[in-house]
């Protein structure tokens, strides 16, 4: 078995890399040459942890295995640990032997930011020029970096519920050049692109916060009972997914599905619209919205791709298992 730590991901995994593989994986899903498995995600009683299990096999990369791992909300204030911790195993397809085991941390940020990233890429105007971040943390600077490299934004605007953090993404933004604004959540209307990358249980960003012709890729909605933004908002938006099953059932497209608002199929595939077979953008004027539910095959995608990498530069330790 082939381990690569969590200290060896940031000197093996670009953010071109997370996006060639999440894009390539993407479209395999689209195309049924790849599936993921149904996920478990559970409160699990202890530190208010949510821990779980996504995977899935991509018959076309020959790639089987899963991401374990969840969210422990008080590890940055109790242990310094970022809150966020996984781990993911990759399995032999043909003989299903136990090939690698990668650290999940730093590629599940990555796997995330380069999602979004694919969504604006393929559903925001080319003209886009403001981009709007609601949530601060960790991810969010993962989130922003990857956006600013898909348009040739001028600006960036921020919300966060705790408003002390938005120097987090400030950084980011001078970082690149451009200069930044906190806003109130009604200035989102300035946006042409909006991530909303939060874990609320309650909708932040409202349907009359967006203008016509703005992309939104919600990201943070990955249990049931979380919501970022107004169910309304679905309603008026060609709504996308990386898994239409996921979207209505944990992603953010829950809450308009079970009001009413909207059917389950009215929620599209980002991958059909990277294959060509499904229409994105349509025209100027069209709110496009992206629920980013996480899948397990991005996981599988992204850890595959450092695995090779590890191997090419002697950095992967092998072990007998």
């Amino acid at each position: 078995m082939l381990i690569v730590p969590e200290r060896e991901i940031a000197d093996l995994m670009t953010r071109a890399a997370a996006f060639e593989a999440v894009e390539k994986v993407f479209a395999a899903t689209a195309a049924r040459d790849a599936y993921n498995f149904p996920v478990v995600r559970e409160a699990i009683g202890h530190e208010d942890a949510l821990y779980g299990f996504k995977g899935g096999f991509d018959q076309a990369g020959l790639t089987l295995g899963l991401k374990a791992g969840g969210y422990w909300p008080n590890n940055l204030d109790k242990r310094g640990l970022i809150n966020h911790q996984s781990t993911v195993f990759l399995f032999d397809p043909d003989t299903g032997k136990v090939h690698a085991m990668v650290g999940g941390n730093l590629l599940t940020a990555l796997r995330t930011a380069a999602a979004s990233s694919v969504s604006i890429k393929h559903l925001a105007r080319e003209d886009a020029k403001v981009i709007g971040m609601i949530g601060a943390g960790h991810q969010a600077t993962f989130q922003l970096r990857a956006a600013l490299e898909q348009r040739s934004f001028e600006k960036v605007i921020g919300w966060n519920y705790h408003p002390e953090m938005l120097p987090n993404i400030e950084k980011v933004a001078t970082e690149a050049g451009l200069p930044f604004e906190a806003v109130e959540l009604d200035g989102m209307t300035e946006a042409d692109v909006i991530i909303s990358i939060t874990s609320a249980f309650a909708p932040s960003l409202m349907a009359d916060h967006v203008s016509p012709g703005t992309h939104i890729a919600c990201m943070g909605t990955d249990t049931k009972g979380k919501q970022e933004v107004e169910s309304a908002l679905l309603a008026k938006a060609s709504v996308f997914t990386d898994e239409v099953a996921q979207s209505i059932t944990i992603g953010e497209a829950q809450h308009a599905v079970a009001e009413g608002l909207i059917k389950e199929n009215d929620v599209g595939e980002i991958g059909a619209v990277i294959n060509a077979t499904t229409p994105g953008r349509t025209s100027a004027d069209q709110i496009t919205l992206f629920d980013g539910t996480g899948v397990g095959l991005q996981d599988l995608a992204v850890a595959a791709a450092v695995v090779d990498l590890a191997v090419k530069k002697g950095i992967a330790i092998e072990v007998d298992f």
